[in-house]
């Protein structure tokens, strides 16, 4: 039954919500075409250039970004080349293998996240705007959506909590071991600077 046929949907919580997931996931594509049309990029080049801005080195490189974005290495090293012909990005080889390079930003190319990464501001404003009760419960299902997501192997890279080596529950809440701190909701990462696969 698809959720897509009128009739199955709207009889059907579960339809729905997948329904409006989609019309959501609608509104990122809209916004970030938006900024790519005002500077001559690719969506994909655009979050590439944000993912890179705001990721350490071992991030950067054409495996890591192929598996991140779920492309294929040669579409990673296209969108990759055209950054690099458009002076956005450059290449560090790496010294103990010259094959092998992870991928810094210009100037030029900061100057490209910093226009474009608040793409995603209209939905920021209207969640803002929310009660944080709201949001909390929001965010767990959201962080739970994720995590089941990336569980069934749709989402391939997840750096949450939950896949992270420092996490546990402790007394029936979960722990950050390697900050020593219980976490609520609200501070469950879906990216984390510190994961460590479990």
């Amino acid at each position: 039954m698809s959720v897509f046929n009128l009739d199955n949907q709207n009889k059907n919580l579960d339809n729905k919500i997948v329904a409006g997931l989609e019309r959501l996931s609608q509104v990122f594509r809209i916004l970030l075409w938006e900024k790519a049309k005002e500077h001559s990029l690719s969506p994909l080049q655009i979050q590439l250039l944000i993912f890179i801005r705001h990721h350490s080195a071992d991030k950067t490189t054409v495996s890591y970004l192929a598996q991140e974005f779920n492309f294929t290495k040669p579409t990673i090293s296209d969108a990759i080349k055209t950054l690099e012909q458009k002076q956005l990005i450059q290449k560090v080889t790496n010294t103990s293998d010259a094959r092998s390079y992870t991928i810094n930003l210009t100037a030029a190319g900061k100057k490209i996240v910093l226009e474009t990464e608040n793409f995603a501001n209209p939905l920021t404003t209207i969640i803002s705007k929310a009660k944080d009760s709201d949001k909390i419960v929001l965010w767990d299902n959201i962080s739970s959506l994720i995590i089941s997501l990336n569980k069934l192997e749709v989402i391939s890279v997840q750096r949450t909590c939950f896949n992270c080596k420092h996490y546990s529950i402790k007394n029936k809440h979960h722990f950050c071991n390697l900050l020593d701190l219980k976490l609520l909701t609200q501070d469950i990462r879906i990216d984390c600077k510190e994961f460590e696969i479990a």
